[in-house]
């Protein structure tokens, strides 16, 4: 596919796909989604770890409302089953390690999409905002299902029924983030956090993604189970044997992914 509204790309393990409309700060279209699901797909063809941040002074301001002839007329529905959904799942699934970069405003579907991250490392010049009851909607593009479980029930509601913005740092307090950096030097700050996974163990890391989110589900026999069979994965890696060998040769360990 060709990008016509996001820019890719690869290097040294770090992919970083940027959100490319600041004109309208970073708003999801169709074109959007469609670019965003075929880039986090074949991210892993390329890089060890995926960043996605925004272009300009937003990350994202959630979805386009002028994306159509009439807004009254957007099947909401079909949009969000056939757009939002397989770009969503792919963000979450994605085997490699996942980075939002929150540079700036993160509104709506665009909040939501970060929160869909591994990591959401944001610029203290950055705002989360749950925006859907100022046009009369619920939360969506997975927002009921990622707020509740990173900051609580009463946050989460009171963030979704009030829609104010939350500053990157109360975010982080919150624990709806990892982290807030000042905006003077956000973007090295970002690159040196990307580096950092990019050299590590892919498979152990694909593996906790796995481990810790299946145990939302899982009670914890099932979870001690799940514990051993993925240890068990991660021990008979490459990966494994070189972090014993340069422990005990006290050295960093060179990871190859495998």
């Amino acid at each position: 596919m060709v990008y016509t509204v996001i820019d890719w790309q690869a290097k040294d393990g770090i992919g970083i796909l940027a959100l490319n409309r600041p004109e309208v700060m970073n708003a999801l279209n169709t074109q959007m989604r469609a670019e965003i699901l075929d880039a986090v797909r074949h991210a892993p063809d390329e890089a060890r770890v995926l960043v996605i941040t925004g272009a300009g002074r937003a990350f994202c301001s959630g979805q386009d409302l002028g994306d159509g002839a009439n807004v009254a007329d957007i099947d909401l529905e079909r949009t969000l089953r056939d757009e939002y959904e397989p770009m969503l799942r792919a963000i979450f699934d994605c085997p490699i390690p996942t980075i939002a970069a929150v540079n700036g405003a993160a509104a709506g579907a665009g909040a939501n999409l970060a929160l869909a991250a591994d990591v959401v490392i944001a610029s203290e010049a950055a705002m989360f905002l749950q925006a859907f009851t100022r046009i009369g909607l619920i939360p969506d593009a997975g927002g009921t299902y990622w707020l509740p479980r990173q900051v609580g029930f009463a946050r989460a509601m009171g963030a979704a029924l009030f829609a104010e913005p939350v500053p990157a740092r109360q975010a982080a307090e919150w624990g709806m983030i990892w982290e807030a950096v000042p905006e003077d030097g956000f973007e090295a700050h970002w690159r040196a956090r990307a580096a950092q996974l990019a050299k590590g163990p892919t498979v152990a890391y694909a593996k906790l993604k796995a481990a810790i989110r299946a145990s939302y589900g899982n009670d914890l026999e099932a979870q001690l189970s799940l514990e051993a069979q993925l240890q068990g994965d991660c021990g008979a890696t490459r990966d494994f044997k070189e972090g014993v060998v340069a422990f005990l040769e006290k050295r960093a360990p060179r990871f190859e992914g495998r």
